[in-house]
C-alpha cells in the first residue's frame, strides 16, 4: 500500500478533494441514468453498480483526508440496516485499510513532541505502520525486551474537526432526513466526542480508569499504558497478540468458543453501563483481539461516552417490557427522553408514539429473558425490515424527524456495534444479567 507523504490540512485543499468527489458522483449518475435509458442493466444492477461507484469514490476521497470526515465512513459501516450493502463494505475498510503516513511525517510528529527520533526513545521501532485507520496509525516497538503499540495521531486531524463536520453536515442531513432547526445539539455532541478521541492525554486517563475498573471481569485483558512514551498524540501501550476480531469470527471456531467470547463482550459492556456509567462508544471489530486462549483483548479507549442518569434511568425503563406496555408511563418517559415534545401535532404525537414502541419492542427484547441468542437470523431480519419499512414512508417526509436527546447518539451507535459484533460471533444462550456477579 502506498504512504502519504501529505494530508491535507487546510479548508481549502479537504473542501476541494471533497468537491472531485461529489463531480465522479455526478458522472456515476450520468452513467445509471444512461444505463437505465438504454436499457443496458435492469433496474437493480444499475442500481447496484451506481452504489458501488459512488462508495468508491466517496470511499477514496475520505480515506486520503483521514481524521473526522474517515470517522463519519466508520461510524457509517456499523448502520448495516440503513446503507446500501456497497457502501458498508466499503467504508468498513475505514477500520483497518488506509494509506498510513510515510516514515518521514512519522518521525516529524516525534521530533515535535519528544525532541527525538523514535528510533532515539526505542530499542526497536517498526517505520511500516502494522495499522492505518481514521484518526491514528500503529507502529511496533520494542523497550528492555517488552512488545509496544505505538499509535500516532495524524497530522491536523484535531484541527480540521470543525471544518470537516460543516462539510459533512448536509450529506448527514439528507441522508437521515434531519431538519436544520433544533439539530444544532446532535452535531455539537459529535464534534465533542471528535475533539475527545483527538486528545490522547485524555484518551491515555481514560483508558487506565477503565481497563483498572474492568480488571477484575472474567477472560477480559488489556494492555498496560506507558505514559513516559505517550503525549496529546502519541499513546505507547503494551503490543497485544491476537487475532482481530473480524477475523476470529470467519474461523472455524466451536460454539463454546463463540459463546465465551460473546459472553465477555456483553459483560464488558453491561458493566460499563450500568455500574460505570461510561461506555466504550465505539464497538467495532478493529477496537478488539482474540488471544490463543481466547480471551477478549479491549486495545482502544478513544471514545467514551458518559451517561447522565437523567438519560440513563428513563433509558433503561423503557427497556423493561412492562413499562413499554403502559401507555401512561411509556408516554412520561417519551417526554423525558425528548422524543415527544408539546409542539408536535397530533399526527407527529401518534405517529412517533407507535415508531417507537416498534423500534424498543424490538431493540430490547434481549433484556426481557434470562438468557438470549445472537445468532436468531429472524431477530435480526426485523431489525432490517422495520428500518426499511420506515425509511420508505412517504408522510414522515413533512414532519420534524429530530427526534431524541443527544445522548441517543451515542448510546445507540453503541447498541448497533454491539449487537452487530454479538451477530458476528452467532453468540448463543448469553446470561445477559451476568455482569450483576462481579459488582
Amino acid at each position: 500500500m502506498k504512504t502519504l507523504h501529505k494530508i491535507p490540512t487546510g479548508k481549502l485543499e479537504r473542501t476541494s478533494s471533497l468537491l472531485k468527489a461529489g463531480a465522479k458522483v455526478g458522472v456515476n449518475y450520468i452513467k445509471y441514468y444512461g444505463n437505465k435509458i438504454t436499457k443496458d442493466k435492469d433496474e437493480d444492477e444499475a442500481r447496484k453498480t451506481l452504489n458501488e461507484d459512488n462508495a468508491t469514490d466517496i470511499y477514496d476521497s475520505l480515506k486520503e483526508l483521514k481524521g473526522s470526515a474517515l470517522k463519519v465512513a466508520q461510524m457509517l459501516s456499523m448502520e448495516k440496516n440503513i446503507l446500501p450493502q456497497a457502501y458498508v463494505e466499503k467504508f468498513s475498510l475505514s477500520q483497518f485499510s488506509v494509506p498510513p503516513l510515510s516514515g518521514a511525517l512519522v518521525k516529524k510528529t516525534f521530533r515535535k513532541y519528544f525532541g527525538k527520533n523514535p528510533e532515539d526513545l526505542f530499542d526497536e521501532f517498526t517505520d511500516e505502520s502494522v495499522n492505518a485507520a481514521s484518526i491514528g496509525q500503529v507502529h511496533k516497538a520494542k523497550k528492555d525486551g517488552q512488545d509496544l503499540a505505538v499509535k500516532i495521531q495524524y497530522p491536523g486531524v484535531r484541527e480540521s474537526i470543525s471544518s470537516d463536520l460543516k462539510m459533512v453536515k448536509p450529506i448527514a442531513m439528507k441522508m437521515f432526513n434531519i431538519k436544520k432547526e433544533g439539530s444544532e445539539s446532535y452535531f455539537q455532541e459529535v464534534e465533542n466526542k471528535l475533539f475527545e478521541e483527538t486528545d490522547y492525554d485524555l484518551e491515555l486517563k481514560r483508558s487506565q480508569e477503565i481497563s483498572e475498573k474492568c480488571a477484575h471481569l472474567p477472560n477480559l485483558a488489556f494492555p498496560t499504558y506507558y505514559p513516559e512514551f505517550s503525549c496529546e498524540r502519541i499513546i505507547t501501550m503494551d503490543w497485544m497478540n491476537g487475532k482481530h476480531f473480524s477475523e476470529f469470527t470467519k474461523l472455524d471456531n466451536s460454539q463454546d468458543d463463540l459463546n465465551k467470547i460473546g459472553q465477555t463482550l456483553w459483560d464488558f459492556y453491561m458493566y460499563q453501563m450500568h455500574v460505570l456509567k461510561q461506555v466504550h462508544a465505539d464497538p467495532h471489530p478493529g477496537n478488539f483481539l482474540v488471544s490463543a486462549d481466547k480471551k477478549l483483548l479491549v486495545i482502544d479507549f478513544g471514545c467514551i461516552k458518559e451517561i447522565p442518569n437523567d438519560f440513563y434511568k428513563p433509558y433503561f425503563e423503557l427497556a423493561e417490557r412492562k413499562n413499554l406496555d403502559n401507555p401512561e408511563f411509556y408516554k412520561e418517559k417519551l417526554y423525558e427522553l425528548e422524543i415527544l415534545s408539546d409542539q408536535d401535532s397530533a399526527n407527529e404525537q401518534e405517529f412517533f408514539t407507535k415508531l417507537f414502541y416498534e423500534l424498543l419492542e424490538l431493540f430490547t427484547r434481549p433484556f426481557n429473558v434470562v438468557n438470549f441468542d445472537f445468532s436468531d437470523e429472524t431477530f435480526f431480519q426485523e431489525i432490517a425490515d422495520l428500518g426499511q419499512r420506515y425509511a420508505k414512508l412517504s408522510n414522515i417526509k413533512g414532519m420534524n424527524t429530530n427526534r431524541g436527546s443527544k445522548h441517543f447518539i451515542y448510546l445507540n451507535r453503541t447498541f448497533f456495534g454491539l449487537y452487530n459484533m454479538m451477530h458476528d460471533l452467532k453468540a448463543q444462550n448469553i446470561v445477559i444479567n451476568q455482569y450483576k456477579n462481579f459488582i
